[in-house]
């Protein structure tokens, strides 16, 4: 018999944004659930080193922030979202401050901010070079305060939705593979991004898109999974990210010929340009054949100018990594980096408040997203570097107001045990699989296919190579087998079922990239390599159906910033 637990909002993640909204709700009196697959502090929140942004300083406004990223966005970005983010993110500064988070200080007492690409003034808030951690621990210690149930290594594999109202999960506990449903009135996704589908990534390895991909199966769209950004600077061979702070606190970009090519990319912003900019620049110093005279594959980052006194007080874990993955010493060398997959700007779309759209402008009862899984669409095409933190923790907090706003209204709708039956099957038919297929042998070639054929330049060809390749994929995926057949910290299982959920929301990846015959933002065509208003200034919506995905378009919300030229 499958256990039923009832509370008014189940929470699946555990990063900034759901921490942020379940720290909301209980504090209002509300009893929430927060089931997550591994401890909340290991959440990928606490990877963003660099800084969260908020118009502080009195050379900057609230406007200039507004149009930085609406411009960095490539014009994709829904301006009433951005418009209510960049207006609250000073009180949010405030908010977790006040709660505890210390943030570095500049010599006046004032909280310190760091210049990051495409923003007319320097407005990252940062805590060192660990501000997504910072951030993390002292929202952790909230919820902890006010005694808010996290249920960590619980794997979420179902929602409950009937096509019209979401009233709850299901799940199995990763120790023991016991099942059990929470029911709920409210349902709320703050599950993280998908740059696991790459090889090259700065990701978490529970980076694995799990949250969209079990909306999706249930008839839910998503919305512009095409927009997938590459940070600039990735550590050469294994992706671990390079905060943009490095290049913020005054980092230079070298070719092996001791070139600063970014003079040719970006004259005006040079290493502070947008990240789809600067990633493109690199990509192609490499494939032009200027890469560095080490590793072909990279190009220097060089910070030796800046002496050891700034680097260990401003970025002390970017040396530490470079140190450990690299063997080299910023003070005293430059280190080698190349564009990483990094964040999904597409992702399960949402209307202002978090609630999820069925359709372009239909929403559905109970069930809400916030963070990096969902698209309000504040990043349209492009994000710029410490909007993400931003994104995660006031979102996350105004979708929890928004569900305790929404909980009166809403039926509670009673799970009956029986419902967790996809979960059983699926979990039961990967248990007694057995194919000639490996799991990792699948993933691997999927990470291949990703990053080489729906990278940082597509054109149709390699695409359509792709969309095959992931087809034939899946079908082996019907084939595989695994070792462990335990219940107890059963990983095999897990990474099974994961790289099923990866599996599904590539092809969302590429079907809404072949569509789009356009270069927006982090999406270039090297084949149409124009941005076209006319055609493509909206959002793409891509359905599930079966090895298919079926798109139609939705309208981007325009206040008062007519698309223009990007120019930096």
């Amino acid at each position: 018999m499958v256990a039923v637990y009832k509370s008014d909002v189940v929470i699946v993640g555990a990063g900034l944004a759901g921490l942020a909204a379940a720290r909301e709700l209980v504090k209002n009196g509300k009893t929430v659930t927060v089931l997550t697959k591994l401890h909340p502090l290991r959440s990928h929140s606490g990877a963003a080193q660099g800084g969260i942004n908020a118009a502080l300083a009195d050379d900057d406004d609230v406007e200039l922030h507004i149009f930085d990223t609406i411009k960095g966005s490539d014009y994709l970005a829904d301006q009433d979202a951005v418009e209510l983010m960049c207006e609250k993110a000073p009180e949010t500064i405030r908010w977790i401050e006040r709660m505890g988070a210390v943030f570095s200080r500049r010599e006046d007492g004032r909280i310190a901010q760091r210049p990051f690409g495409g923003q007319s003034r320097p407005r990252a808030c940062f805590a060192k070079d660990r501000t997504g951690l910072t951030l993390l621990q002292t929202m952790y210690e909230q919820c902890v305060r006010e005694n808010v149930l996290m249920l960590d290594e619980w794997y979420v594999a179902d929602v409950l939705y009937d096509g019209k109202k979401a009233y709850g999960v299901v799940a199995y506990n990763l120790r023991d593979m016991t099942p059990a449903i929470f029911n709920a009135k409210a349902v709320m996704f703050a599950t993280g991004g998908y740059a696991r589908a790459f090889k090259i990534n700065s990701n978490a390895h529970a980076n694995t898109g799990d949250g969209l991909s079990i909306l999706a199966r249930r008839g839910i769209p998503l919305e512009d999974m095409e927009f997938v950004q590459f940070h600039p600077t990735g550590l050469a061979g294994s992706g671990i990210l390079m905060s943009e702070a490095a290049r913020g606190e005054g980092g230079r970009l070298f070719n092996r010929n001791g070139e600063r090519f970014m003079e040719k990319y970006a004259p005006e912003k040079m290493e502070l340009a947008p990240r789809d900019v600067v990633s493109r620049a690199i990509m192609k110093e490499i494939i032009e054949g200027r890469g560095a005279t080490e590793d072909p594959f990279a190009v220097y980052l060089d910070l030796t100018h800046l002496g050891e006194k700034k680097i260990n007080e401003r970025l002390p874990e970017l040396r530490d990594l470079a140190l450990t993955f690299l063997g080299r010493d910023m003070v005293k060398e430059p280190i080698l980096i190349s564009a990483t997959a990094h964040y999904s700007m597409g992702g399960i779309p949402v209307d202002i408040n978090g609630h999820v759209k069925k359709s372009p402008n239909e929403l559905t009862e109970g069930l809400y997203a916030a963070g990096e899984c969902a698209c309000v669409s504040v990043h349209g095409a492009n994000r710029l570097g410490a909007n993400s933190l931003l994104e995660a923790l006031f979102y996350g907090r105004w979708v929890g107001n928004s569900i305790l706003k929404d909980l009166d209204s809403l039926s509670f709708k009673e799970a009956k045990p029986d419902e967790a039956v996809v979960m059983l099957d699926e979990v039961e038919k990967l248990l007694n699989s057995n194919g000639d297929e490996r799991v990792s042998q699948i993933r691997n070639e999927l990470q291949e296919t990703m990053t080489t054929k729906v990278g940082v330049f597509r054109e149709e060809k390699t695409m359509i190579e792709a969309k095959n390749k992931l087809k034939e994929l899946r079908e082996r995926f019907k084939h595989i087998k695994l070792d462990d057949k335990s219940k107890m910290y059963n990983t095999d299982l897990q990474e099974a079922i994961e790289l099923g959920h990866m599996l599904d929301y590539a092809l969302f990846i590429v079907e809404g990239a072949i569509n789009r015959k356009e270069s927006r933002g982090a999406h270039y065509r090297e084949d149409y390599p124009k941005r076209d208003d006319k055609n493509y200034l909206k959002h793409t919506f891509g359905y599930l159906k079966g090895d298919d995905i079926e798109i139609e378009y939705g309208d981007v919300k325009i206040t008062k910033y007519e698309p223009q030229e990007r120019k930096y």
